[in-house]
């Protein structure tokens, strides 16, 4: 099915997006595991793996579409040199990518692709959670001082 070239544009952009955020959250949890913090790098990695179940379905949306993943563009990727900068770089990441997919949401259905309006907001659920799970950690770190904090995620 020949799908709208403005949309597969968008999908390939998200799934730039959906790239940068695997790598991003990769090293973030290879860093923390590092430092002993094993909880938080399971929290990064189990993020990861949402974000690559997104760029697989991404992958096969475009694909569906008659167009052409493209795999090879990364946004710049914000690596955090302690917890608190890698948790606020992992927010904004995710706050910009909930903008996107709303954003892509209203495009799928201008175009009248109501099936990829739906996978869209299926992924955005999962970025929503992502947004509120990174809002939790930076409450814990400020209500309970970073080093306490830091102390729970072993």
């Amino acid at each position: 099915m020949k799908g709208n070239e403005k949309l597969i544009d968008t999908l390939n952009s998200l799934l730039e997006g959906e790239l940068t955020a695997i790598n991003q959250y990769i090293v973030h949890a290879e860093m923390c595991e590092d430092w002993g913090y094993g909880k938080l790098s399971g929290s990064f990695k189990t993020r990861a793996i949402t974000e690559m179940k997104h760029a697989e379905k991404l992958i096969e949306r475009i694909l569906f579409l008659e167009g052409t993943p493209i795999v090879s563009n990364l946004s710049d990727i914000n690596i955090g040199k302690e917890v608190p900068e890698q948790v606020k770089n992992d927010h904004s990441l995710e706050v910009d990518t909930v903008k996107d997919y709303n954003e892509a949401i209203v495009l799928a259905g201008e175009v009248l692709d109501y099936a990829t309006r739906d996978i869209l907001m299926e992924i955005l659920k999962d970025e929503d959670q992502h947004v509120d799970e990174l809002e939790e950690l930076q409450d814990q770190m400020d209500q309970m001082s970073l080093q306490i904090f830091l102390s729970t995620q072993n």
